[in-house]
């Protein structure tokens, strides 16, 4: 079962709390607000993107099942 992060443009604060604990797959833009990497999450940074998704401040990302995974179920 594949993951993907979420982001929440409008909840998001821009802290970039989250670019610090994944820098793998989230990078920040000029003003400070993460841009995701596209895809699903795989193998060992499962664990990190759960860990970055609930040190969020403001809630704005969450892990959750992949669109395509989703639509086999």
């Amino acid at each position: 079962m594949g993951q993907s992060l979420r982001l929440d443009r409008i909840r998001c604060d821009g802290h970039g709390l989250c670019a610090e604990l994944l820098p793998e797959l989230i990078e920040l833009d000029d003003w400070g607000y993460p841009i995701l990497h596209p895809g699903e999450v795989r193998g060992h940074l499962v664990g990190h993107a759960r860990r970055a998704a609930a040190a969020c401040p403001v809630l704005a990302l969450r892990l959750q099942a992949s669109t395509a995974t989703a639509r086999r179920s």
